[in-house]
């Protein structure tokens, strides 16, 4: 069955950076647009970068410039390289996916922003 395990995320200080994993199984990767999405408490989930069909990026306002997305179709994984983190980016940030119209998402991984 399809998983997603999302790993990486952790404490981290304004300004530092921290780079999240996303392992993918069960479906033919490549062939899917790839996406992160986080939730702060009290807050709705939100997109925060991802994959079209086509393969080009597309990202949040909020974190353009900072953070970059990227896939490796080898080892069926999607990675999140995060800079110059703010309070503001703390949140559970989710892998998700869309196969046939179903949705799949990781269980999560914590990143805090504090100093």
């Amino acid at each position: 069955q399809v998983r997603l395990v999302e790993s990486g995320g952790g404490l981290v200080q304004p300004g530092g950076s921290l780079r999240l994993s996303c392992a993918a199984s069960g479906f033919t990767f490549s062939q899917y647009p790839m996406n992160w999405y986080r939730q702060a408490p009290g807050k709705e989930r939100g997109l925060v970068a991802g994959f079209t069909n086509g393969g080009s990026t597309h990202y949040a306002d909020s974190v353009l410039g900072r953070f970059t997305i990227s896939r490796d179709n080898a080892e069926n994984a999607v990675h999140l390289q995060m800079n110059y983190l703010q309070p503001e980016d703390t949140a559970v940030y989710y892998c998700y996916t869309n196969i046939f119209g179903k949705h799949y998402w990781g269980q999560g991984t914590q990143v805090t922003v504090s100093s």
